[in-house]
């Protein structure tokens, strides 16, 4: 155990963010530099090392918390990272973007402030790479077995790397210009600055894995095809349909899906253009959706100046506290003020958009909205509540509805899809396609990152499986796990 007496003597105390008015000027990520290390051991000595440690299953990954927790209180930053690769691949993208559902299983967090496991994970893979812990692990031989990796998101590269290190010849096959998915393109950057991404790529390729960008399975290379030319292919490519909303305007100008938005931002920080060619610069902006995505279009409006910026959410307002009908240790929907929500703007709980208004060139100038609530699980819109706010950019971030079938790759392959419209896999993650294997928001529906990064790492057992006949590579979860978490 750290230290007995940590929980009892020291509070929980987490990373410090810039002040409002410095980070807004820039796209740097919101967190003082540094600000975690005077302060980490002393949380990490928090850890109570229960015996049975709740926190491992509230993680998909099923991370070694209380062991990396323990070392980190004692400063033993080469082990902490050992036991931290043990489970993840890429524990400085879950450090920054998971919700940290471990941290709602803790035991502590029974009446105390949870640990502040995401916090320590960060601080110990930042230290590892400081440090230079973090290594290419190339494979001592070679199988002669070949796999296609479709979709470069957390997914697509848990599974490559894998693959890559059993020794299979492995290529990550990417639609975009650049490799990450999501997290290059779908997550500002001042949320994570994608030099976490580089030179976890750089690392990749010194182990072997090959990349191809822009090319995209089911257009430009036809499904069939792809599969005759490997040994097993695995389908990482995310769950990229966004949810839309049919309601008269929908077809004005200025009314965008948010990955539609957000790229464009993380563009200009490329260096691809010198400003977004959809910018909420002078606009009064309105989000639609409550969530993570939802929250990144605001910070993103912030900084592109925005004359206002308003969230809709069509859900009641989440409680502060736990909810009773979400007891320890679920994950429990929480009221959250994410960065971005504290650099300003306005959120408007229950409503719902009713029609958009726009100009006579046919850009959109206001949104209707009602206010809403759920009567014997149906919508109910409240008589007399009509607002209209003023709006001349609008995003949509309301989800995700399943994987992409418009560009023939379900099709080609053949692929059966389950009722919720995603790819059907068994209990190896195996399709009805033999060869081709599913992992992710691909086969899942949206779902987080930590449960990107599992199931990529528990499909490339399937595979290799499939090759081989026998695998030592892990398998955190099965295809139907929800563990105790969302």
């Amino acid at each position: 155990m750290a230290d007995p007496k940590g929980f009892l003597t020291t509070p929980r105390e987490t990373a410090r963010t810039r002040p409002v008015a410095d980070r807004l000027k820039d796209w740097n990520e919101v967190y003082v530099p540094g600000s975690l290390l005077p302060i980490i051991s002393k949380q990490a000595g928090r850890c109570m090392d229960c015996g049975i440690p709740f926190c491992h299953n509230g993680c998909p990954l099923g991370n070694l918390i209380p062991e990396w927790n323990d070392f980190a209180y004692r400063e033993d930053w080469t082990a902490a990272s050992e036991r931290l690769h043990a489970t993840n691949n890429f524990p400085e993208f879950t450090g920054r973007l998971c919700p940290a559902p471990c941290e709602s299983a803790c035991v502590l967090g029974i009446n105390q402030p949870a640990v502040t496991i995401k916090n320590v994970e960060v601080s110990i893979i930042d230290k590892a790479w400081d440090n230079g812990d973090v290594t290419p692990q190339p494979p001592e031989r070679l199988s002669g077995k070949t796999v296609a990796v479709i979709g470069s998101g957390p997914a697509g590269l848990a599974a490559a790397q894998q693959l890559t290190r059993a020794g299979h010849t492995v290529a990550v096959y990417e639609r975009a210009d650049r490799i990450g998915g999501l997290l290059r393109y779908g997550i500002p950057e001042f949320k994570m600055e994608k030099v976490h991404i580089n030179r976890r790529i750089e690392q990749m390729r010194a182990e072997g894995t090959k990349f191809r960008t822009g090319v995209e399975i089911g257009r430009d290379l036809d499904a069939v095809q792809l599969r005759k030319r490997y040994d097993a292919v695995v389908i990482a490519a995310g769950a990229t349909v966004s949810r839309d909303l049919p309601v008269p305007g929908r077809e004005l100008n200025g009314i965008h899906f948010a990955m539609e938005y957000l790229p464009l931002a993380n563009k200009v920080q490329e260096g691809d253009f010198m400003a977004p060619p959809i910018t909420a610069e002078g606009k009064h902006v309105v989000v639609i959706g409550g969530g993570d995505t939802g929250a990144d279009c605001v910070g993103t409006a912030h900084r592109q100046g925005a004359a206002s910026v308003t969230q809709l959410e069509i859900m009641p307002r989440p409680s502060e506290d736990r909810p009773a009908g979400q007891p320890w240790p679920t994950f429990p929907m929480l009221y959250k003020v994410t960065s971005a929500h504290e650099e300003g703007g306005e959120r408007i709980y229950s409503v719902s958009t009713t029609h958009f208004e726009g100009d006579e060139d046919g850009n959109v100038q206001s949104l209707h909205l009602v206010e809403v609530s759920f009567e014997g699980g149906k919508l109910v819109q409240k008589p007399g509540s009509e607002r209209v706010l003023p709006a001349q950019l609008v995003t949509l971030a309301m989800g995700f509805t399943g994987t992409d079938q418009a560009n023939g790759l379900v099709e080609q392959f053949g692929l059966e899809l389950d009722a919720r419209g995603n790819i059907e896999r068994d209990a190896s993650y195996a399709t009805n396609v033999d060869g081709v294997f599913v992992a992710g928001d691909a086969g899942r529906g949206q779902s987080l990152i930590v449960w990107a990064i599992a199931e990529g790492r528990s499909a490339a057992r399937g595979v290799d499986r499939f090759l081989t006949g026998t695998s030592a590579l892990p398998y955190p979860v099965k295809p139907t796990d929800r563990s105790l978490t969302v």
